[in-house]
C-alpha cells in the first residue's frame, strides 16, 4: 500500500496542480503567440512600410493634382473664352457708340437743316412736304438714338458682369493653382486627352479598356462638386456664371448687330427721302420761277403797249382840244393863235352856215364827248398801267422770294451731301 502511494504521488496535491496550471497556462500562452505571429504575418506591415506609404501618399497626391490641374485646364479655358468675350462686345460697345455719335451727328444736321429753311423769306416759310419729311426723319433719329443708348447700357451692364465672372474664375483659378507648382500646366496633355483616346483606337493600337479607363479617370476630374475634391462648388459655380455671362454676351453682340443695321438703313432711308423732297422742292422752285419770270416778262410788256396807248390816247385828247372855242369852255394846252383856219369853230363857212336861223352844228358837243370819251380811256390806261406796276412790283419780289428760297434749299442740300459721311466734329455736347 506504501509502494502504491510513492509511485502515484509522493508531493503534496496543491503542489503538483499548481504546477500542472503553470504548465497549462504557458501552452496556452504559446498556442496563442503562435498564432498572434501568424496573424501578424499576414497582417503586420513589412520593414519598407515606409516606402510604401510615401509612394501611396505621392500616388494619392499626383492623382489629386492632376484632377486638379483638369480643373485648372477648364477654368483657365474659361477664362481665356472671358477675356475674348470681353473684347468682341468691347468692339460692339466701339460699334454702337459710333452709330449712336453718327445718330447725333444726323439729328443735329436735321436740326440745322430746319434752323436754314427758317431764313427763307416770308413768301417762302409755308408749311410743306420738305418740312413733314425733316419732321419725320427727326423723329425716326430720335426714336433710334433712345434705342442704341439703350443697347449701349445694355452692353455696359453685360461688360460688368463679364468683369465680374473674370474676376471670380481668375480668383478661383489661383486658389486651384497653388498646389500645382510642381506640375507642368501645359494645357496639351489635358485638352488633347479624348481626341488622343480616338486618335489611338482609330490608327489600330489596342488597348486595354482598364488601362484607358485609369488614365482617362486621372486625366479628367469629376462632375459632381465636391468642397474637399480638386472640383470645388466655388469652381463650378464660377463656371456656370461664366457660361451664362458669354452667352448673353453673345445673344447681345447678336443685337446689336442687328440694331446698328436696323439703325444705318433707317438713317439712310430717311437722309435719301429728305434730299429727294428738298431736290424736288427745289425743282418745283426754280420752275415756278422760270414761269414767274416769263410772267414779269409778259407783265412789262402788256405795261408798254399799256403804255404806249395811253400816250397815243393822250396825244389824241390834245388834238381835240386844240379848239378855240373849247379852249374858252376847257382849258387846252395849245394858244388860240397856233389853230389854223379849219380848226376852229367859227370858221368863215359855219359862219355864212350860220346866218340862218335854226343853223347850229354839233361839231362843239361831239367833239367835248369825244375828249370825254378819251379821258376815261386814259383813266382806265393809266388804272391798267397802275395795276400792271403792282403785280410786276410782285413778280419781282416773288422772283427775288423763289431765288433766295432756291439759293437756300440748294445750301441745304449741300451741306446735308457734305455731311452724310459724318467725318466732322459734333462740337458741343449733345
Amino acid at each position: 500500500m506504501l509502494g502504491t502511494k510513492a509511485a502515484t504521488a509522493i508531493g503534496p496535491e496543491s503542489w503538483r496542480n499548481s504546477t500542472l496550471k503553470g504548465i497549462k497556462l504557458s501552452n496556452t500562452i504559446v498556442n496563442k503567440s503562435d498564432k498572434s505571429c501568424d496573424v501578424g504575418r499576414s497582417l503586420d506591415p513589412l520593414p519598407h512600410l515606409r516606402d510604401t506609404v510615401s509612394q501611396l501618399s505621392n500616388d494619392e497626391i499626383h492623382r489629386y493634382t492632376r484632377e486638379v490641374r483638369a480643373v485648372v485646364a477648364k477654368l483657365r479655358e474659361s477664362l481665356l473664352e472671358t477675356n475674348e468675350e470681353i473684347k468682341s462686345l468691347t468692339r460692339g460697345r466701339e460699334a454702337i457708340e459710333k452709330a449712336l455719335e453718327h445718330t447725333r451727328k444726323d439729328i443735329r444736321l436735321n436740326k440745322d437743316s430746319q434752323e436754314v429753311r427758317m431764313s427763307r423769306p416770308p413768301r417762302e416759310k409755308g408749311h410743306d412736304g420738305a418740312d413733314d419729311l425733316l419732321n419725320a426723319e427727326k423723329a425716326h433719329l430720335i426714336n433710334c438714338k433712345k434705342a442704341l443708348e439703350a443697347q449701349l447700357r445694355s452692353v455696359q451692364q453685360q461688360l460688368l458682369v463679364l468683369d465680374a465672372a473674370r474676376k471670380r474664375l481668375f480668383g478661383v483659378l489661383q486658389e486651384r493653382s497653388r498646389v500645382l507648382d510642381l506640375l507642368n500646366h501645359s494645357l496639351s496633355s489635358i485638352t488633347n486627352v479624348n481626341s488622343a483616346m480616338s486618335n489611338m483606337s482609330s490608327s489600330g493600337m489596342r488597348r486595354s479598356k482598364s488601362v484607358q479607363d485609369g488614365r482617362y479617370s486621372r486625366m479628367n476630374y469629376s462632375n459632381l462638386p465636391d468642397p474637399l475634391g480638386p472640383f470645388t462648388p466655388e469652381a463650378d459655380q464660377a463656371l456656370a456664371d461664366a457660361d451664362d455671362a458669354r452667352a448673353r454676351s453673345a445673344y447681345l453682340r447678336r443685337e446689336l448687330r442687328e440694331a446698328i443695321d436696323r439703325t444705318d438703313k433707317l438713317q439712310k432711308a430717311a437722309h435719301k427721302s429728305v434730299n429727294d423732297g428738298l431736290t424736288q422742292k427745289l425743282s418745283e422752285t426754280v420752275t415756278l420761277k422760270q414761269h414767274l419770270g416769263v410772267s414779269f416778262g409778259e407783265n412789262r410788256h402788256g405795261m408798254h403797249r399799256a403804255q404806249r396807248w395811253y400816250d397815243a390816247t393822250d396825244k389824241a385828247r390834245s388834238y381835240t382840244l386844240e379848239n378855240k372855242l373849247l379852249m374858252n369852255i376847257i382849258k387846252g394846252p395849245v394858244a388860240s393863235s397856233d389853230l389854223s383856219t379849219r380848226e376852229r369853230l367859227d370858221r368863215p363857212m359855219v359862219k355864212v352856215f350860220q346866218r340862218h336861223p335854226g343853223t347850229q352844228l354839233p361839231e362843239a358837243q361831239e367833239i367835248i364827248r369825244g375828249g370825254d370819251g378819251l379821258l376815261q380811256s386814259l383813266t382806265a390806261t393809266s388804272r391798267n398801267i397802275g395795276l400792271l406796276r403792282l403785280t410786276q412790283l410782285k413778280l419781282r419780289n416773288d422772283i427775288k422770294s423763289k431765288s433766295a428760297a432756291a439759293g437756300i434749299d440748294g445750301s441745304i442740300i449741300r451741306m446735308r451731301r457734305s455731311k452724310s459721311n459724318h467725318r466732322w466734329t459734333l462740337g458741343e455736347a449733345f
